[in-house]
């Protein structure tokens, strides 16, 4: 029985088609997330005219991933489009972090190294970067 996790069981072409699934299903079901949250906010707030003469931002209630998860909880719209923006967000991420395993099983460290120096700065990015 092959081991999960040795370079046998993955070869090159495994390790493509599941990343292009990754990637495929992450964007997916962002687009069904944000639809949804989008539906609930027409719903609930598609009448109001909107302001265009002042810029009022977004809501404090969805700018922390707390917020967010408080809003999904109580089914605002606004909280559910914040949602697939995260899994949107997320999924380029994930498919770097599965990049690094699919580097350390082949054994090419060169990239690990490069692909792990790649995730440190988006994650350096998302934390605020130099501006905190």
């Amino acid at each position: 029985m092959k081991h999960v996790f040795s370079r046998i069981y993955w070869q090159d072409k495994d390790i493509e088609i599941v990343i292009g699934r990754l990637l495929r299903y992450g964007v997916l079901l962002s687009g069904i997330v944000t639809l949804v949250g989008g539906s609930i906010y027409l719903l609930r707030h598609g009448n109001t005219l909107p302001r265009y003469h002042t810029f009022t931002g977004e809501p404090k209630d969805v700018s922390s991933l707390s917020g967010v998860f408080q809003g999904i909880a109580g089914l605002q719209g606004r909280a559910i489009i914040q949602l697939g923006i995260l899994l949107l967000i997320a999924t380029p991420i994930a498919r770097i972090v599965f990049s690094v395993i699919a580097f350390v099983l082949e054994k090419d460290y060169l990239y690990v190294v490069i692909t792990l120096i790649v995730l440190i700065v988006i994650g350096f990015s998302i934390r605020g970067g130099l501006g905190g």
